[in-house]
């Protein structure tokens, strides 16, 4: 008994012996792996950039014909990727004037440059609210050790200055700059960025002819799916039916609206376009032209976020500017009900900036912004091709307040964009109007209409079912009416209105 019990002490020694060697070894193995591959690029930055994309400036390299080495195409993008990412920390260590992240994208000596900035400007109130549109590098030197690398850029840049939280100036330049890299811990970081000159810069935005311009036409959602046109339920032959009617009712327009998270922000979703591009198809086939607005239900219009509303824009512009059923670009619908929560300047400066950038890529489509009110509509009046107002107030007005926004734009078409009233009369608004008062108000405004030579799209083809409440909230005053401004009910018969559709 004595030996048996040996016996098993002896084995289960043996065996802790055998796995306590196996442990190190294994750990000897992984730590001798860890220090052979390097340590992870991100575990090594003290602040990471977010694999979210926050920062995507046009960016066009010149053919590389630089001395030194020749870069090959992964420590080109590498280069690129870091030159990036050391701009959007330098955009936000100016705007907040803190110095999170500037060592991951700076050498000691030129990181101490952006510190003494950031601390002059934290102790006089001073904020750079700015962002890089568009860069166009060329890499000049490239060592042969592969360790340091010398550009030029010349770039677009938008900026505002702030004190004490008030706008001292805003600019957009052009400016060159040449910048000297080091590579540290895999990281292109920069060793000097000098800026040798700089301009003001002054897009062309050359005017499009508008003369052909007649706009009869009419806001337009599907009754199943308004304000989610592009969703799960998205139907190409309900669009042709619908199409067919307004087609058929005199109209030959129709204004579509384009959502910016909808369709994916600045990665635009590949099956939106298609959606999109059918929409366009079918209109072309019942002979009906698109009004598209660009930016539906966005309302941020912070100058970092200018680069992804770019590239949204861009994608989109890009997919169907050669679409013969395409008539007119609408930067924005109703931007100026932002003026109050974001500030007027910083949202015309956005419109400024999205006109230019629809221009530089179609140059044959008309753009204009679609206003709330008459009062706005002189707003960037001579940066738009033709000018677009919506009109709910009463009709009795109408004939003075185009006089006046004629007087001021005298050469550009007026487009009445949208402009309707509710047939709801309820619970909640027991003196709303009839149907029969909506027929007479149509009436009444396309009188006016023909009288001040507008050209116009109503609001809309049909009754709703329901009204999302990012429209017009939950109120269910404000929601109700909202429902019944079509002119064609939710049952599909035409209202006393939709004899007066079109002239």
């Amino acid at each position: 008994m004595v030996g048996l019990n040996r016996n098993i002490i002896r084995s289960i020694l043996i065996a802790s012996y055998i796995m306590i060697i196996a442990t190190i070894i294994a750990g000897i193995s992984a730590l001798f792996s860890y220090l052979n591959t390097g340590a992870d690029r991100s575990t090594m930055l003290h602040t990471e950039i977010a694999k979210e994309i926050l920062y995507t400036p046009n960016i066009k390299w010149t053919p590389l014909l630089n001395e030194g080495r020749l870069m090959d195409a992964e420590n080109l993008k590498n280069l690129e990727r870091d030159y990036l990412n050391a701009w959007y920390v330098r955009h936000i260590a100016n705007k907040t004037n803190t110095t999170i992240g500037i060592e991951d994208y700076y050498t000691d000596n030129s990181r101490q440059n952006l510190y003494d900035i950031i601390a002059i400007n934290k102790k006089q109130q001073t904020t750079i609210d700015a962002t890089t549109l568009e860069h166009q590098p060329t890499l000049d030197f490239f060592s042969e050790d592969g360790q340091l690398a010398v550009i030029t850029d010349t770039n677009i840049e938008y900026k505002r200055i702030l004190k004490n939280n008030k706008l001292i100036t805003e600019t957009t330049e052009q400016a060159t700059y040449k910048i000297v890299f080091l590579l540290e811990d895999g990281f292109w970081r920069i060793r000097h960025l000098v800026k040798e000159n700089n301009e003001r810069y002054n897009v062309n935005k050359k005017p499009i002819a508008t003369d052909s311009l007649h706009i009869k036409g009419i806001n337009y959602y599907p009754q199943d799916t308004p304000w989610n046109m592009f969703g799960n339920a998205f139907n190409k032959d309900t669009i042709n039916k619908d199409f067919k009617i307004i087609k058929e009712a005199g109209l030959n327009s129709v204004r579509i609206f384009i959502q910016y998270e909808d369709f994916g922000k600045a990665i635009v979703k590949k099956e939106k376009l298609i959606k999109l591009k059918q929409t366009l198809d079918v209109a072309n086939v019942n002979n009906l032209k698109v009004v598209l607005t660009l930016f539906d239900f966005y309302g941020n219009y912070s100058v970092l976020d200018w680069t992804l509303n770019q590239q949204h824009a861009a994608t989109i512009i890009t997919a169907v500017k050669d679409h013969s059923a395409l008539l007119a670009w609408d930067i924005k619908n109703e931007p100026n009900l932002d003026f109050k929560s974001r500030g007027k300047k910083i949202v015309t400066a956005w419109l400024d900036n999205m006109i230019s950038l629809v221009k530089s890529i179609d140059s044959k489509h008309p753009v204009t912004i679609g206003w709330s009110d008459t009062q706005s509509a002189l707003i960037l009046k001579d940066k738009v091709d033709f000018i677009s107002f919506h009109y709910y107030e009463d009709l009795a007005n109408l004939t003075t307040s185009v006089e006046k926004l004629r007087k001021k734009t005298p050469n550009k078409h007026l487009v009445m964009q949208e402009f309707g009233i509710s047939s709801y009369s309820g619970f909640w608004k027991p003196f709303g109007s009839s149907k029969e008062d909506q027929a007479n108000y149509h009436k009444k405004a396309q009188e006016l209409i023909e009288a001040n030579n507008l050209q116009f799209m109503s609001w809309t083809l049909y009754d709703f079912e329901k009204v999302p409440k990012n429209v017009v909230g939950n109120l269910p005053w404000r929601k109700n009416p909202q429902k019944k401004f079509g002119f064609i009910d939710k049952k599909g018969n035409t209202k006393p209105a939709f004899k007066f559709i079109s002239k």
